[in-house]
Formats: C-alpha cells, structure tokens, sequence
C-alpha cells in the first residue's frame, strides 16, 4: 500500500482504525452519564457567566488519547521509504566463488583455520569488485548455492558469514562444486565469466567428475580459478576427545595435477596458497582480471520509518496523560 512517499508493509493494521468512531460514541454517552442535566428556577445569575479555558479545552485530553491511537497504528503498519528501480551500465563481470568446506578446511595451518581464513579473505575479495555480480556455491559431499549471483553484496557477505563446516555431508566432491557453479553462470549475459574454486584436498565423491565439471565449463566460456590452500607437508588438526581438544599433524593433501587440468582446460590459473598472506595475494592477482561492461537493474531497498510514529505517539500520549492529572484532574 503506497501514501505519499510512504509505503506500507502491513496495511491491515490500519482496520484498527475503526476504533476512533466507536471511542467518540462510547465517549459522547459516558460523557451524557455523567454530567446529568440540573434543573434551576432562573437562569438569571448565570447568564452573565462564560466558560473559562478549562472548562472549554475539557475534551482535550480524549482527543490526544484518539490522535496518539492513530500514530501507533500507523506504526504498526510499518511506513517505509519507497524503493526506486533503475537500469545503470558498470563495469564488471560474474564471479562464481566455489568453496570448499569439508571437515579437512578445519586445519589451523591457516589462521584460525583454512575455512574461516578463506571467508575473511574472500569478504575482502567481494569489498574490492565493487561493480561485479558475484555468486556462492559451497561443497564437500555434494554441493548447493549458498548465494546466486547478485549485486547486493551486503546480502552476499551475509550469507557468506554463515557458512561453517558440517552444513553438508563430509567429502570432497571438486566436481560437484564446479557444476553447480557453472550452472549458475551458465545462462549469465556476461561477456567474462569466472569461477574461483577453492579446496584443500583431493576430489573423492560426487557423481560429477572434475574435468567433466571443467569441460561444461569450457563449453560455455567460463575461466576457472582454481585455488589450492594447505601449508607443504603436515598441517595441525583438530581431535575432539573425553579430554578436550587436542591436536594431530596430518599429511596436506591437495591434488595439484587436477586443479592445474582444470584451470588449464579453461583459461584459468592454477595457484598455492601456503598461509592467510598468500592467499590474499592470489586474490589480488584475481581482482586485477578485465572488466566488461554489463547493464544492471539496481533496486533501492524499503527503509523502515515507523519510530518518528512512535515517537509522536509517545509524546501526545505522555501529554494526554500530565493535562489529565495536573491541569483537568477530576474530584471524586
């Protein structure tokens, strides 16, 4: 429901208002209740007396009651903003970030550890490609989108926040992780198209091979980034134990002849990440890829702006509320 400049999120609130009548009649007959007419033989010592202010501001009190009854449903109601809709060309393209987040990206070769190192730096990615649809997809056993590509990356970095380990069945399914993100691309009207597919370990699930993920990929013109992330050698992980946590070196590893295929085949890069520092520094290497120009239809959020009602609500009623006690307070 629109008013003005305002929208209304819950307009139903406002058959509340059909209060107001009902107050002024139950208001009019308790009023003839109780002031009861007098019967007087002449009138003669009156009519030189008038009503003072009090006397004639005595319904005042009611009628601040009704006007601030009327701001909170007009607060409930929630007014907002109206939100605005036009079509601007930017410069960028559509970014796939494909992350792993199976058991494994738990080693703390990465401050504090390989999952949440990767999300702080790819937060730092998505601040940096102000003008780019950027999507999420997330795997381990299978793989789903954790975000569609999207210019809105507040809701991106969001969503990307609430990613942790065991949202999904533990595995490391690369293919499946790849075609779900090719699949968002697929239909982009983007002229570049990139995946960034992160993992630590080595593809062993999913009912999609990885170069078969990488050849769809290719068909359709999408580069695939692919990122290798674990420290050479022994990384510490995690055990949870009757004692508490404790730690265990365990062997990284990360199959590199495939990430390579896979980013060879489709005009990607293969790149290491050893550390937080490296991996930051991939993703500057990535940020500096071309940009193209694409149109975007850019909405403006609704903004809720129900308080100044409150607010005005509150205040009439706080005054309705001290002329009632102070200045129109009744004797029993």
């Amino acid at each position: 429901m629109n008013f003005g400049n305002y929208h209304f999120a819950n307009p139903e609130f406002f058959w509340l208002l059909v209060l107001i009548p009902i107050l002024v009649i139950w208001y009019y007959f308790k009023h003839r209740t109780i002031f009861v007419p007098l019967k007087f033989s002449s009138l003669e010592g009156f009519q030189r007396t008038k009503p003072n202010l009090k006397v004639r501001l005595r319904h005042l009190p009611f009628a601040l009651r009704l006007l601030a009854l009327v701001f909170f449903i007009i607060a409930l109601a929630r007014p907002q903003t109206s939100s605005s809709e036009r079509e601007i060309e930017t410069e960028g393209i559509d970014i796939v970030i494909t992350l792993d987040i199976s058991g494994s990206m738990l080693a703390e070769d990465f401050k504090p550890n390989r999952l949440e190192a990767a999300k702080r730096i790819t937060e730092k990615f998505i601040d940096a490609r102000k003008n780019d649809r950027i999507g999420l997809v997330i795997f381990s056993a299978k793989s789903f989108t954790q975000c569609p590509i999207t210019i809105d990356h507040a809701v991106l970095k969001n969503l990307l926040k609430q990613i942790k380990s065991g949202l999904i069945e533990d595995g490391t399914a690369i293919g499946m992780g790849l075609a779900t993100a090719v699949d968002r691309l697929k239909d982009s009207k983007a002229k570049s198209r990139v995946v960034i597919l992160i993992t630590d370990g080595i593809n062993n699930t999913g009912i999609i091979s990885p170069l078969t993920a990488a050849e769809l990929a290719k068909n359709f013109g999408i580069r695939v980034y692919t990122i290798g992330v674990g420290t050479i050698g022994k990384a510490p992980y995690p055990f949870q134990t009757p004692f508490g946590i404790q730690y265990m070196n365990v062997d990284v590893e990360i199959d590199e002849p495939l990430l390579k295929d896979i980013a060879t085949a489709t005009g990607g890069k293969y790149f290491r990440a050893t550390d937080n520092k490296s991996l930051e520094k991939i993703y500057n290497e990535i940020d500096s890829m071309e940009k193209t120009k694409i149109k975007q239809t850019v909405f403006t959020l609704f903004t809720d702006k129900h308080f100044p009602f409150v607010l005005a609500g509150a205040l009439i009623l706080l005054l309705e509320i001290l002329l009632r006690l102070l200045v129109f307070r009744k004797i029993p």
